[in-house]
């Protein structure tokens, strides 16, 4: 399935972060006049440069995003607070799910004519047999570890009510864990891959996870646009690895040797804990592991794409093509 070249508008939310940048980029290409929520304050650095229309505001004002959607044919919501350890938890509610539904309901009252909701593969069941998940699996809010996993699952039942109850016209698309360029913040991800650069991973625990480059991703938001159906979702993944296997790849790239120290999962817990603690104290950086990281590490993270592959004609490259690209651009910056 090939992309058609138009010059319509879309709005897109969290284009100065790590997907949503990507996903403008791409929408760059594809022809379209892209205008950005840029939130004052914010790291331009993944914008700079674009040619992108940039709308100053945030997720708390419907009438100011309604006015800036107004004219738009399509609305990325990207944008989300995605980190695993907050000393006020409640901060993530008021980013991914508040924000998300003030997003909808601007969505609504401008009229646009297709929404593709960013949600992730967290929000659907996982398992610790190494058998693979999909959109179909049944799960629960009693599954979800940690408040940003919650908080997201309520964004995403949130969204998928609109659909049936006011006719938002939204696709959902489910990223599983993407690496690549333009990691900025950085993801929890992308510290697994800067601390294993940086010689701070000295031992892992038995988990795996679904790699994916971040720009299949983006591609696969501008499939779910134009291909997607409206109610559905679909997860945007790539290859299936174990921790053990993600660092022993990232030393192959570098050249340096991959640690060999399996831990169990309650060393890693009170590790974890220790150092929740001590960020707690010091008031300032995050902590180097947290206990919902650990928690969420005892389940393997493992999905197949395969809907999206059959209905959208999504594609992913193996993931040791996405590792070698994040780690030349983590390189590339000093950044680690």
């Amino acid at each position: 399935m090939s992309q058609k070249r138009n010059t319509t508008t879309v709005f897109v939310t969290g284009a100065t972060g790590f997907i949503g940048a990507a996903v403008a980029r791409h929408l760059l290409d594809s022809g379209y006049h892209v205008k950005v929520l840029r939130r004052p304050g914010s790291n331009t650095e993944n914008i700079d440069g674009l040619t992108v229309e940039q709308v100053p505001g945030d997720l708390a004002n419907v009438g100011r995003l309604t006015d800036a959607m107004a004219n738009c044919a399509a609305v990325y919501h990207v944008a989300a607070d995605y980190r695993l350890w907050s000393r006020d938890p409640e901060e993530l509610y008021v980013t991914n799910v508040q924000g998300t539904a003030n997003i909808m309901t601007a969505a609504l009252r401008a009229e646009v004519q297709r929404v593709v909701y960013t949600s992730s593969v967290c929000t659907l069941a996982t398992s610790s047999d190494g058998s693979v998940g999909n959109e179909q699996r049944p799960v629960s809010l009693d599954d979800m570890v940690g408040h940003y996993k919650r908080s997201k699952y309520l964004a995403e039942e949130m969204v998928k009510d609109m659909v049936s109850t006011r006719g938002l016209p939204a696709v959902i698309v489910n990223p599983s864990t993407p690496v690549g360029p333009g990691d900025v913040k950085p993801t929890p991800t992308g510290r697994i891959i800067q601390d294993a650069l940086a010689g701070k991973i000295p031992a892992f625990v038995n988990t795996g996870l679904n790699l994916v480059h971040v720009d299949d991703v983006a591609r696969g938001h501008l499939l779910a646009h134009q291909y997607g159906r409206i109610g559905e979702r679909y997860i945007l993944g790539g290859q299936d690895m174990t921790l053990q296997a993600i660092l022993r790849e990232i030393a192959t790239i570098t050249g340096a040797r991959p640690p060999t120290l399996k831990i169990p999962y309650s060393l890693a817990y009170a590790v974890a804990a220790i150092a929740e603690s001590a960020a707690h104290i010091n008031g300032t950086s995050d902590p180097l592991a947290t206990r919902d990281g650990v928690r969420m590490s005892r389940k393997l993270m493992y999905f197949s794409s395969e809907k999206a592959r059959r209905l959208l004609g999504y594609t992913a490259r193996p993931a040791r093509a996405a590792l070698h690209d994040a780690v030349a651009w983590f390189r590339e910056r000093q950044r680690v």
